[in-house]
């Protein structure tokens, strides 16, 4: 499908291409305008196929998780911008419009309350993919109850909402605002067992959930977090620091601004953090996030004298995916997770082993 989209595309651009080089048989070639147009057709292309391969996957969760889980998509909202173009044009102010995914499993007696994992997806622009088909399985088996958040500058919902993007900033309390929903608006929902977990990008907003709302969980997961954007900054290139320092979002260079990129990292808030349960887990060989930005955070919540568990793994298959492969490792490490959300969480059906998630997840 996706070779199907690019060749398609290929083929638009040619024919603008064309389109271009007839009309300058008549006229003066203007090379510098037609790029110019080429560029502004390619970025609208991009975010339309955004929105496409977003509502095929939409299709697939269905076919992946349907056989165990009701599966929907509700309209919510979160505050409003924290950057307005126009502060003072019609609707500035008002709040910010997201989806959200829901699954509910089937095997739930509706006269019982059961436990919530509130679940941001990573990337710094991604959206919230069948990529996690095994780990919703493994989690819906045991009977949690899943939102996630397409929280402000996710994909596949055009360039309005791409360019709401608020790294480290509202996105949390999208975020925030979707276990809120869950618990206005679902019975089922138990809003005293209720536990947040991501990982990277994912891993910076459960962070900051139980950092700023230090009473609305009971438990905490941050995998491979993405924990100082200062050193992260450092160590990218200039193709993955413009996406910080365009207009729409941040606007400046780390080095502009320090402290905004400070107030956007877990590791330079550590004192805010409350009693929460936390794990931590971090990979030597994570090409993504370093690992030096969660030893920065590590060391951080020592400092503050926070409680928390942590571990690092040396250099795991994987690197930054290594919990969240299909191998066996990445299997075992999950069973560990699953019993650090049990205690506080205690869903229904727990996983203890790897045979047992096994079978959750893989059938067999």
């Amino acid at each position: 499908m996706k070779k199907l989209i690019k060749f398609n595309t290929i083929i638009v651009v040619c024919m603008i291409m064309l389109t271009h080089i007839s009309n300058a048989q008549d006229a003066p070639p203007k090379l510098e305008s037609t790029n110019q147009a080429l560029e502004q057709i390619n970025s609208t292309l991009h975010h339309r196929l955004d929105v496409l391969e977003k509502r095929i996957d939409d299709l697939l969760w269905y076919e992946r998780v349907g056989d165990i889980a009701f599966v929907d998509k509700v309209y919510m909202t979160g505050p409003p911008l924290w950057k307005e173009k126009n502060p003072n044009a019609q609707g500035a102010g008002n709040p910010t419009k997201f989806w959200s995914y829901v699954f509910i499993p089937k095997n739930i007696d509706e006269s019982k309350k059961y436990p919530l994992i509130v679940f941001p997806h990573g990337g710094v622009h991604a959206d919230f993919t069948t990529y996690y088909t095994h780990i919703v399985r493994e989690l819906i088996s045991q009977g949690y109850i899943i939102v996630a958040a397409e929280y402000r500058g996710s994909t596949g919902y055009g360039k309005g909402h791409y360019e709401k993007i608020d790294y480290g900033g509202l996105e949390t309390e999208d975020v925030y605002s979707s276990r809120n929903y869950m618990i206005e608006n679902y019975d089922i929902v138990d809003e005293n067992r209720v536990g947040i977990i991501g990982w990277s990008h994912g891993g910076l907003i459960a962070l900051f959930n139980i950092f700023d709302h230090p009473d609305a969980y009971q438990v905490a997961y941050a995998g491979v977090p993405v924990s100082d954007l200062i050193a992260r900054m450092g160590y990218k290139d200039q193709e993955y620091r413009d996406l910080y320092e365009a207009e729409y979002h941040i606007g400046e260079s780390a080095d502009d601004n320090v402290e905004e990129y400070k107030r956007r990292s877990p590791a330079w808030n550590t004192h805010k953090m409350g009693n929460t349960p936390l794990l931590i887990h971090t990979n030597t060989n994570d090409a993504d996030v370093n690992v030096l930005e969660v030893e920065h955070l590590i060391k951080s919540l020592k400092a503050d004298g926070k409680s928390f568990e942590y571990k690092i793994y040396e250099d795991v298959e994987g690197g930054h995916s290594f919990n969240r492969t299909d191998t066996k490792i990445a299997q075992e490490i999950r069973v560990e997770i699953y019993e650090f959300l049990d205690a506080p969480l205690n869903p229904p059906n727990p996983i203890t082993n790897i045979k047992e998630l096994r079978k959750a997840a893989y059938r067999y």
